[in-house]
């Protein structure tokens, strides 16, 4: 049985104090008896609230990290330095990622295995934009995405690693995905993996990150392949955070 887990990914908001309210509020009431609940946050929160979380029952995770281990790469953050203040996941190429800052997949792959190389485990992010979803593209897409990390870290890599789905086309388009077209591709995502190793395609854990929230997220997580959420907006409220998170276990 995969253990589900839920990650909040912080995106571009918060201040010292939003955070604490929000971390005193998720504190007080999270369950992580059954569910993993990770928050990806900006980087210079990380080492603060990876301090204020140390011991308690929420991982902390980085948004993004450079690919580079270290060197003269103004402005960029390393995945050693993401391990040294506290960090146990990060987020690898995010849908933003892709589109704001032209990531493509053989920088995702590199971004995957500088994570792996830390001990960080990576979230790989994965799906279709609006107009590759209106021309069937779907899957090919995909499987694109997953096959660039593939041949670069190699299969037995993905127990080491979680991966979420983000259909772009459903992400502030007015246009919702329903839980069975977010199963369909879930359970896709592990016929891929499955073609070199079906035992750990079915032990990786798979999120959704499409617009989940307190209200559709029980419905999702019902879905057989689906193993939890990567929440953006939803994340920023403790209330409804913690609804997403209840709903997992």
């Amino acid at each position: 049985m995969r253990r589900p887990l839920v990650a909040g990914n912080w995106k571009m908001h918060g201040s010292r104090a939003e955070n604490g309210a929000l971390l005193e509020g998720l504190l007080s009431k999270v369950d992580t008896a059954k569910t993993d609940v990770l928050v990806c946050v900006p980087f210079v929160y990380l080492a603060e609230i990876a301090y204020q979380l140390r011991g308690k029952p929420i991982k902390v995770g980085a948004q993004s990290l450079c690919a580079e281990a270290q060197g003269a790469f103004t402005g960029e953050v390393s995945a050693a330095m993401l391990k040294d203040v506290g960090c146990e996941y990060v987020l690898v190429g995010h849908s933003e990622r892709r589109s704001l800052y032209n990531e493509d997949d053989a920088l995702v792959a590199r971004k995957y295995m500088a994570a792996q190389s830390q001990g960080l485990i990576p979230v790989l992010c994965v799906g279709e934009t609006l107009a590759q979803r209106d021309a069937n593209q779907c899957f090919a897409v995909v499987e694109t995405q997953l096959a660039a990390v593939i041949k670069a870290a190699g299969i037995a890599s993905f127990a080491n690693a979680v991966i979420a789905y983000e259909p772009v086309w459903a992400i502030g388009t007015g246009r919702t995905a329903t839980p069975d077209q977010a199963q369909e591709v879930h359970a896709f995502i592990r016929q891929v993996l499955a073609k070199y190793d079906a035992t750990l395609a079915n032990a990786v854990r798979v999120l959704y990150g499409g617009s989940v929230k307190g209200a559709n997220a029980a419905e999702l997580f019902a879905m057989k392949d689906i193993d939890g959420g990567l929440v953006g907006g939803a994340s920023l409220k403790a209330d409804e955070f913690l609804k997403i998170c209840a709903a997992a276990g």
